[in-house]
């Protein structure tokens, strides 16, 4: 949907399959049936995965003309990838693979140039693109400041690339680092301290500070306790651009608040959202002091005996919710994020990225995924028109 100068749509991460043919018919199936239930009447923005043996598909097919022409015909606007998941996001077993390979291998840096070259084709004439990519790599082991070096080298190569696309073609497509839990950059503050040691010396300034910016997840920001405003006040305080915020929902724990059987509860409730595929780090804070876990069943089991605290976790779910069962959702934090993110960024590319719908305990889940995506998009809608967003 387009509302004033925003684009507003879904990650289409959510669908599995990572071939060609499934991106194609998960669209039909699922993204054209949001689209009629939200946006019937004008075209609707999507946030496209192309897992890397699809991206190399188009590419060698001569297929993106042919996905150019039906987008357009059919009324969705492809205004955003997310480069994130380089694989199948929807194996048996993602977890830590999701964050394979680096931003220090080279493999990550040719998927990264061929989404860009593909996005400049898709995308409608006169309009700017975002992709999203991983926080160089999970956080443990450290990366040595070799690693480091090289992922600054990788990113500033990949700012060059869309810095030539941009004065051959005018097209602008700028490249989104997303901080996430218990990656290398799971705070804004890693951003401003990579930035500032390492991307920024020895480039171009200004291509970087165009070409290179950050994807806001208001789950992963929330997961880490970090207050809404002071994260995009950080970025804006550094000159780094916010090129694309992603709106989702973490699941949220408030023992401190229930009785000693509520809290039991709210144990057992949290414990339906302990999943195999994903990896859904959790945050514990008691007073001033967080306990980090990088997966939910590390939580369950250490904190077993100690029901106390405020818990967040790492798990995607519907942006809607509020209060489900014993449990809440970061749904203030989404709230707080759009009434303030117009008047501290230039952010224009808003997604809704609920991936998780596929393995959501059954009683969150509705009848269909575009009936829940579709209610995703329209309470976002409203949401943003609430907070003034498009005046």
């Amino acid at each position: 949907m387009r509302r004033g100068s925003f684009t507003i749509g879904y990650c289409t991460n959510v669908h599995a399959g990572a071939s060609l043919l499934e991106s194609h018919a998960n669209l039909e199936q699922h993204a054209l049936e949001v689209k009629r239930r939200v946006s019937s009447g004008e075209p609707m923005g999507v946030g496209l995965w192309l897992s890397a043996a699809t991206a190399e598909q188009l590419v060698q097919r001569d297929g993106v003309t042919q996905a150019r022409d039906w987008l357009a015909q059919v009324g969705l606007i492809p205004f955003t990838l997310n480069g994130f998941p380089f694989g199948n996001f929807h194996q048996e077993i993602v977890k830590h693979r999701v964050y394979e390979p680096t931003w220090a291998d080279p493999q990550r840096l040719e998927y990264t140039n061929r989404l860009v070259g593909i996005l400049h084709h898709l995308l409608p004439p006169g309009a700017d693109g975002s992709i999203s990519t991983l926080p160089l790599q999970w956080g443990q082991p450290e990366p040595s400041e070799q690693i480091l070096k090289q992922s600054a080298a990788n990113l500033r190569a990949a700012a060059t690339t869309m810095a030539e696309l941009l004065a051959d073609t005018g097209r602008l497509i700028h490249l989104c680092i997303e901080p996430e839990p218990g990656c290398v950059f799971d705070r804004a503050q890693h951003i401003v301290d990579f930035f500032e040691e390492h991307l920024l010396p020895g480039g171009k300034e200004d291509e970087i500070r165009r070409h290179i910016r950050v994807c806001h997840d208001v789950c992963h920001a929330a997961v880490m306790f970090e207050d809404q405003v002071e994260v995009l006040e950080r970025y804006r305080s550094a000159g780094i651009e916010v090129g694309k915020i992603q709106v989702s929902a973490a699941v949220i724990a408030p023992f401190d608040q229930a009785d000693e059987d509520g809290r039991q509860a709210m144990y057992d409730q949290l414990s339906r959202f302990n999943e195999p595929r994903y990896l859904h780090q959790t945050v514990v804070r008691r007073g001033d002091r967080e306990t980090f876990h990088e997966d939910l069943p590390a939580a369950l089991a250490t904190e077993k005996e100690n029901l106390s605290g405020e818990w967040r976790t790492h798990f995607h779910v519907p942006v809607y919710l509020e209060q489900f069962g014993h449990l809440r959702a970061s749904h203030e934090q989404i709230s707080q994020c759009l009434a303030n993110f117009a008047r501290l960024t230039n952010c224009k590319h808003l997604e809704v990225e609920t991936y998780a719908w596929g393995v959501l305990p059954q009683e969150l889940q509705e009848p269909s995924l575009a009936a829940g995506i579709a209610k995703e998009m329209a309470w976002l809608d409203a949401e943003m028109s609430r907070q003034g967003c498009y005046c």
